[in-house]
This record gives structure tokens, C-alpha cells and sequence, in this order.
């Protein structure tokens, strides 16, 4: 009982934590899809091919919900895969905490960082000149509306009250017009008011789609975290620290366990030198918080979802076994 409390516990905690990240998410995507889309596609369209640098850093950040954010965003189609795949690559999730906790040496700490960014940058980089090359990368326009009709947000009541606010205030200021020989006042007067509703909708539809994502969240994190109690930390350490090669092909594993435990157990591992340098690159780079969790959760394609997780896990474990190779 008191093992199911304790997970039950961290469960919360990873998943309130992503809150906010979510909501903003959704309240920007929102507000994006019922603004001025032809300027706002431009702008993605021009944005996307540097998307993996940024993405690449952001991830750099010690908190896991850029990860998230980022697998919300390419579901909309408003970031690229090789992005996507940056910012996962590059997520620090709990690896600083957990060296600043263990008095390691911040040389250490400020290397390992940098080689998932940069390997985050490269491959990013990369998977969009291949699929660019091979005519993969989707019509170029965000698919936020799709997203709102799988999630049946009800989003589309946007275009209704868009319509009947701009129609309200027409009728307004026509009559009104008609009777004192100017519009001002009922004019205003209904875009404020359509403007009111239409941020209730943006508001509503965003919540709707963080709570639904936040409890599926939460679902897998709690079977995860029993799981990783379940099997023992001196278990999970003793399979890590066997054989270089099978233990970076294992520390990659654990990394795609969407939990914030699994960065923490692999940092830890690492720092008691349990594990070597090769399996630890290899796990703290497919570790990429949630963001594949609320990537699976949210884009409907699942054969694509299934070949991004396999290629993350790849990248990882060849960089895992070069660095065993080289150190």
C-alpha cells in the first residue's frame, strides 16, 4: 500500500507540473487557429526549417514540459518532425537537478548538455532534409481544427460565434444608424461582445484538451512509476551494469519509459558509476519526459508516432555504443 501511495504521489506531482505547460499550449494554438491563418502559416512555413536549433535549446532547459509541448504541437502540424525529435533529444528532464543534488562536477554536467544539443541539432536537421527529399513533410499547413474535431472539443462553435458577432453588430449598427445617424456605440458594443465569447471558446476548447491529455498522462506515469518500484532500483542497476552493449541497448529502454524517474535513475546510475558513459548518453537521450506520451495521446497517425519513438531509440542507442566504442 504504501508503494502505490508513493507512486501515487509522484504521479501527481510530474503531471500538475505539465499543466500550465499544456493549457498555454493549447490556448496559443487555439488563439493561432482563429487568427489571421494565412499570415500565421507564412510564418510557420518560414520558421520551420530553423525549427530543430531552437528546439534543440529550449529542450536544454531543466523541465520536461517543453518535450510535451513540443509533441502537442507537431499533432497541430505547427512544428516539423526533425524538431519534434530535437527538443526530445535534448531534454534535460531531471538531469541537472540531479547532479547540482550530488555535488557533480558542473564540467560534467555542462558536457553532457551540450552533446544532446548538439546531436538534438544535427539530427533534427537532418530528419527534415530527408523527408524534405523524399516529399514527407506534410501539405506545410497547420492541422489544429483536425486535431480539435479527434479531441470533439467543439471548437468549431468558434466560427459560429465569429459569424453571429460580426452579424450582431452589423444589424446594430444598421439600425442604429437608421435612428440616430451613427454606429459607434452598438458597434463597439458587439465586437466587445464577440470578442468575449470568442475567448471563452479558446479558453474552453483548451481546457478540454488538457484535461483529456492530462489524465492519460497521469494513467501511464502511475503504471510506469509502479513498474520502476515494482522491479527495484538494485535490479534495474544490476541488468544497466552488466555488458556495455546490452546495457546501452537496456539504458535506452528505460529511457523511453515516459517518466521523470527514468532520467533520475540513469543520472543516479551514472553518478555511482554504475553505468557507463556510452549506456547513460544513450538513456538520457531517449528520455524526453513526455513528450512522446502526449505525442501518442495526441496525433492520430499512430504508425508515425511508432516510427518517431523507433527512431529516437535508434538515435540513442548509436550514439550510446559510438561513445562506448570511442571512451
Amino acid at each position: 500500500m504504501d508503494l502505490i501511495i508513493d507512486v501515487l504521489i509522484d504521479t501527481a506531482k510530474d503531471t500538475l507540473t505539465l499543466l500550465p505547460f499544456l493549457f498555454l499550449t493549447y490556448v496559443a494554438m487555439e488563439a493561432l487557429e482563429h487568427s489571421a491563418e494565412g499570415k500565421a502559416e507564412r510564418m510557420i512555413r518560414q520558421a520551420g526549417t530553423a525549427g530543430p536549433a531552437f528546439g534543440a535549446l529550449l529542450g536544454a532547459i531543466p523541465q520536461c514540459g517543453f518535450s510535451a509541448i513540443a509533441g502537442t504541437l507537431y499533432a497541430g502540424r505547427l512544428i516539423t518532425a526533425g524538431t519534434l525529435v530535437a527538443v526530445i533529444l535534448s531534454t534535460s528532464d531531471e538531469l541537472i537537478p540531479v547532479f547540482v543534488a550530488h555535488g557533480a562536477h558542473m564540467g560534467q554536467l555542462l558536457w553532457i548538455i551540450v552533446t544532446k544539443v548538439i546531436i538534438g541539432m544535427v539530427v533534427g536537421f537532418a530528419a527534415d532534409a530527408v523527408l524534405r527529399a523524399l516529399h514527407r513533410t506534410g501539405d506545410g499547413h497547420p492541422h489544429i481544427r483536425e486535431l480539435c474535431q479527434r479531441a470533439h472539443c467543439h471548437c468549431g462553435d468558434m466560427d459560429e460565434v465569429r459569424e453571429e458577432g460580426t452579424s450582431d453588430a452589423a444589424l446594430d449598427a444598421h439600425s442604429h444608424v437608421h435612428a440616430h445617424g451613427h454606429t459607434h456605440d452598438h458597434a463597439h458594443a458587439g465586437k466587445v461582445q464577440g470578442r468575449g465569447q470568442r475567448l471563452w471558446h479558446i479558453l474552453r476548447s483548451a481546457l478540454v484538451h488538457t484535461l483529456q491529455v492530462t489524465v492519460f498522462i497521469a494513467i501511464i506515469t502511475f503504471v510506469c512509476g509502479l513498474v520502476i518500484e515494482g522491479a527495484g532500483h538494485d535490479v534495474i542497476a544490476s541488468a544497466l551494469g552488466s555488458q556495455p552493449v546490452l546495457a546501452t541497448l537496456l539504458a535506452a529502454l528505460v529511457g523511453l519509459i515516459p517518466n521523470c524517474g527514468a532520467s533520475v535513475l540513469i543520472a543516479e546510475l551514472y553518478l555511482e558509476g554504475t553505468l557507463a558513459v556510452g549506456p547513460m548518453l544513450a538513456g538520457l537521450l531517449v528520455s524526453g519526459g513526455m513528450g512522446l506520451l502526449v505525442l501518442f495521446r495526441t496525433n492520430y497517425d499512430m504508425r508515425q508516432n511508432v516510427i518517431i519513438a523507433a527512431f529516437v531509440y535508434a538515435v540513442g542507442v548509436i550514439c550510446g555504443l559510438l561513445a562506448v566504442a570511442i571512451l
